[in-house]
């Protein structure tokens, strides 16, 4: 089908009222030349249109290219979107044939056009930038992104093509997700993927094929990533950023291994960004998160600086500004919003009459806050608006108010009671988690939705009455509520998500009514009291096992399923779902071809199970925390185990893995205290992430000459592990492979491994010598850090570059040899190596790392020779060694490093109590001063920047005045100065760095 141009379609929508059928009612909203408001791409043109009935604002899309069964597609989309509400997704409606367009050259007359609800605000990129000077606005950003991908990783549908330009940011810094075009949802199933999403965020292996719930996985992880390091450090979307882009590309994710960014992020001081990497990198060596956590995707809320400002002027521009009233609570200028309450000592509080809306966060943490009174004028309570307030008591929400937000209650701990009035329609996620005092909540008949983890470890919530309005009960939504005795699931209900009633441990009795079709992976695992559940004649849908730890007696009424002999299959007893006959010795039937997942989950009183040579796939979690279970035989038919299959089987002292095995899955045996003795066969070509992580007795391991990857933390914290043997078969080790293993004392590796991970044998503390093959070209990030025993390394020719941190903390390390085939050595390379006494840094050796020899006491000297022309920060902080020069890039002055024009300070390496920077210098480097001797330091007016920790740690310092010259003060500059008393600067200069400043706001002085 030929669609109009973009120009046929202006003038079709310049006379609205003829043209369109249903939305005869709106007319475009026009610019200042008359002409429609539109934006357009390469399948699109949206109009902003505006209703003349209620003067509500709408986006017309009006199509431009051809797409097949979009009419069908959007249908589905609508239906499984239709009971979801959420603050990140806008309502649409697609209607076809609605606008008549005379088009010269199209096929027919009348077109479709999706109707969508108009967001005011800027799309994400454009957002950053005109925030990167921002400290706050950045963190809470990556904050309110965070959230949005807690809400939209758990959800059976995705939104198929993640990227800058299809968030928009409104007024109030929340996210709203547009451009619905390439959704997956679960009536979509089978389907070929019909929007692949942009190359720079969508994972690398991804194909038309892939069309699932997890498309999403990768692109929430990368941009996360993204925007949390870009808070934390500005400068590197300068650096590697692009337009319509953030920091990585497509070319980063095919060669993550060469990718200089990650290098320079990880490992960060901050946990938030390491924690990020690490499920960055798994999202993109397993193409998705569905193996981890959706929580680790939570950041913390970043808090609003508190800016102490010693001055009585009050100007013109303060006036126009936000206003404090007298309790400390601050409102918008029009004082329709409240913004936030600075009075942390605030006990009783009633909101002004008048206000509309309470801001994100507005009363965060206010652990003294004990009752607030909501006026009627109020409509809207944000997310997390009450977070935290401990103490605060029982709390009515006004009629005038129709949602209730994400966290607006949550961590509430002596929260009795609360009135919830009738216009409420949707309770956010969770809404009320952690109302640990909450007894009792009436849920009003207005309410159709249940948000994800709502009453979430409400212990103290005795009953509940779910009306008829609701449709669905969200992941987690009562998980927790331990004091619930029993709960009606009324009619209107089909689906009860992921854990919704699980660890209930009071929770006697559950109906499950004829509607619910859909019942989600342990729906009520830890339900110790429940006594008996039904699963109706409805119900086609059972998503792994939702009675794990759970003795209730199952009634099975649906033709989908069956009851064998006690336990839970699929109605061809084909699968086992779930075993509910809990004898301590188990012999699954003949007819069994797969072990679902989760299916022997939690119990504890399996000691046996014999499987039988029907069955060929172990599912995810199939035996996980199977304390008891003591031995198992895999017969040769299986040819998968699953991820984290025997998980925390504590009692599993031995396995042998058959012939048949080709793949360990992730986390396969993590966590088995017991098992001593493992048999990986000659079958297995890859071994799992984290397959045998944390098995403490397991002692030796023989890895086949089949494998040819070890997987990241594979055996991790195994700490009776003394020998390993690495067929030459192993061509790469996956990032801290065997990381504290504390009694691994040797390791060779073969010279088939070209890569060795990053962290792979840190904190092995009783490691004393290693052999790296000529093969390997790069010492990876973190590769020996803590390896506490180690006396020397040599390091082959082989060898182009040190990662950051890779020996740090190697206490013991009295010499290292660096070969001329390196040219790098990275941050914190050698940091508090105390012994090492002396290092040579040959002639190949182009850049040195910051910090690379902090600490190391004992080091006398060290020569940076001719070749160096990059020296990234301080390399020499807190290292007494006698620095000599070689490079013409640099220069001696008076015992300190410069730069070779004296512009620049590298590195403060006199030592003494008092300094006085030469007025040449301009710029004072990262780290330079981070010495603990230093009192005094004199800033000349010839500097204008001041860089990263460029004074962490003088923790003798009392005071530094910063110059008016000074444009740019870098992130934690003044950090650990524990004797910092006062910072003086003028206004002016203040009001220019008051975002780099607001951290050391209570040690501001001003000077005029």
């Amino acid at each position: 089908m030929t669609y109009p141009l973009i120009s046929e379609y202006v003038e079709a929508v310049r006379n609205a009222e003829d043209n369109f059928d249903k939305l005869r009612n709106l007319r475009p909203v026009t610019d200042g030349n008359g002409d429609p408001v539109m934006t357009s791409g390469n399948f699109a043109v949206v109009f902003k249109m505006r209703d003349e009935k209620n003067d509500k604002l709408y986006a017309v899309k009006c199509f431009l290219k051809d797409q097949p069964n979009r009419a069908e597609n959007y249908r589905m989309i609508a239906e499984e979107l239709e009971y979801v509400s959420s603050s990140f997704l806008t309502k649409f409606q697609y209607l076809d044939n609605e606008l008549f367009v005379d088009a010269a050259h199209a096929d027919g007359e009348e077109f479709p056009v999706l109707l969508m609800d108009w967001v005011e605000g800027t799309n994400l990129d454009l957002y950053i930038r005109q925030h990167l000077h921002d400290s706050y606005q950045l963190h809470l950003l990556a904050y309110q992104f965070s959230r949005l991908a807690l809400w939209l990783m758990p959800q059976p549908f995705a939104h198929g093509d993640l990227k800058p330009d299809n968030f928009m940011v409104r007024e109030d810094g929340t996210l709203v997700l547009i451009d619905y075009d390439g959704m997956f949802v679960p009536a979509m199933k089978g389907q070929k993927s019909w929007e692949m999403g942009s190359p720079d965020f969508r994972h690398p292996a991804r194909t038309e094929e892939t069309f699932n719930e997890h498309i999403d996985d990768f692109s929430l992880a990368s941009i996360l990533l993204s925007l949390r390091v870009i808070a934390e450090e500005p400068a590197l979307l300068e650096k590697y950023g692009a337009a319509d882009r953030l920091l990585f590309s497509e070319k980063d994710y095919r060669a993550i291994q060469d990718c200089q960014l990650l290098k320079d992020i990880f490992p960060s001081e901050c946990s938030e960004v390491n924690m990020l990497v690490g499920l960055f990198i798994i999202a993109l060596t397993q193409s998705d998160l569905s193996n981890v956590s959706f929580r680790l995707l939570s950041l913390e809320r970043p808090k609003e600086p508190e800016i102490e400002i010693i001055s009585t002027k009050v100007t013109e521009e303060d006036k126009k500004d936000a206003w404090t009233d007298e309790f400390g609570v601050k409102y918008s200028k029009d004082g329709k919003k409240l913004l936030e309450c600075t009075n942390r000592k605030l006990r009783n509080y009633t909101i002004r009459q008048g206000t509309s809306s309470i801001g994100d966060g507005a009363f965060y943490e206010c652990y003294s806050l004990h009752s607030v009174t909501i006026p009627d004028s109020v409509t809207s309570i944000g997310n997390s608006a009450f977070y935290g307030c401990l103490y605060l008591q029982p709390v009515t929400i006004p009629d005038s108010v129709t949602s209730i937000g994400d966290s607006v209650f949550e961590d509430c701990s002596y929260l009795h009671s609360v009135t919830i009035p009738d216009s409420v329609t949707s309770i956010g996620n969770s809404a009320f988690s952690n109302c640990k005092s909450l007894q009792s909540v009436t849920i009003p008949d207005s309410v159709t939705s249940i948000g994800d983890s709502a009453f979430d470890g409400c212990s103290s919530l005795q009953s509940i009455t779910i009306p008829n309005s609701v449709t669905s009960i969200g992941n987690f939504a009562f998980a927790g509520c331990s004091s619930l005795q029993s709960v009606t699931i009324p009619d209107s209900v089909t689906s009860i998500g992921n854990g919704a009633f699980s660890v209930c441990l009071s929770l006697q009795s559950v109906t499950i009514p004829d509607s619910v079709t859909s019942i989600g992976v342990s729906a009520f695992d830890g339900c110790s009291s429940l006594q008996s559940v039904t699963i109706p004649k409805s119900v086609t849908i059972i998503k792994g096992n939702p009675f794990s730890n759970c003795p209730a007696r199952v009634i099975n009424h649906s033709n989908h399923f069956t009851i064998f002999e006690g336990n839970l299959y699929t109605s061809d007893r084909r699968k086992l779902i779930s075993y509910l006959s809990k004898v301590e010795n188990f012999i699954i039937p003949d007819s069994v071809t797969s072990i679902g997942d989760g299916a022997f989950q939690g119990c504890s009183s399996l000691q046996s199970v014999t499987i039988p040579d029907s069955v060929t796939s172990i599912g995810d979690n199939a035996f996980e925390d199977c304390k008891s279970l003591q031995s198992v035989t895999i017969p040769d038919s299986v040819t998968s185990i699953g991820n984290c299959a025997f998980s925390w089987c504590s009692s599993l002292q031995s396995v042998i893995i058959p012939d048949s095995v080709t793949s360990i899955g992730n986390g396969a045996f993590s966590v088995c205290l017991s098992l001593y003795s493992v048999t990986i066969p000659d079958s297995v070509t890859s071994i799992g992430v984290r397959a045998f992580e944390d098995c403490k007795s397991l002692q030796s391991v023989t890895i086949p000459d089949s494998v040819t990857s070890i997987g990241d933390s594979a055996f991790e914290s195994c700490e009776s592990l003394q020998s390993v043997t690495i067929p030459d078969s192993v061509t790469s080790i996956g990032d801290g492979a065997f990381s504290y293993c504390s009694s691994l004392q040797s390791v060779t590796i073969p010279d088939s491994v070209t890569s060795i991970g990053d962290g792979v044998f840190g904190g092995c503390d009783s490691l004393h010598s290693v052999t790296i093959p000529d093969s390997v070209t790069s010492i990876g990030d973190s590769t020996f850090c803590e390896c506490y025993s180690l006396l020397s390394v040599t390091i082959p020719d082989s060898v182009t570059s040190i990662g950051d941190n890779a020996f740090s903390t190697c206490w013991s390390l009295q010499s290292v040899t660096i070969p001329d085939s390196v040219i790098s050595i990275g941050y914190n390379a050698f940091n508090g190596c105390k012994s090492l006494q002396s290092v040579t840094i040959p002639d190949s050796v182009t850049s040195i790392g910051v910090r690379a020899f902090h600490g190391c006491s004992s080091l006398q000297s060290v020569t940076i020779p001719k070749s160096v022309t990059i020296i990234k920060g301080n390399p020499f902080s807190d290292c007494p060694a006698r620095v000599i020069n070689h490079s013409n890039h640099f220069t001696i002055f008076e015992g300190n490093l410069y730069t070779s024009d004296r512009r620049k300070l590298i590195s403060y390496l006199s030592k003494g109590e008092n300094f006085i920077i030469p007025d040449s210098v301009t710029s004072i480097g990262d780290n330079a001063f981070e010495d603990k001797s230093l009192q005094s330091v004199t800033i000349p007016d010839s500097v204008t920047s001041i860089g990263d920790s460029a004074f962490q740690a003088c923790s003798s310092l009392q005071s530094v005045t910063i110059p008016d010259s000074v444009t740019n003060i870098g992130d934690d500059s003044f950090s650990c100065c524990s004797s910092l008393q006062s910072i003086f600067i003028s206004h002016k200069t203040y009001e220019r760095l008051k975002a780099e400043l607001q951290y050391y706001s209570s040690k501001i002085k001003f000077t005029d």
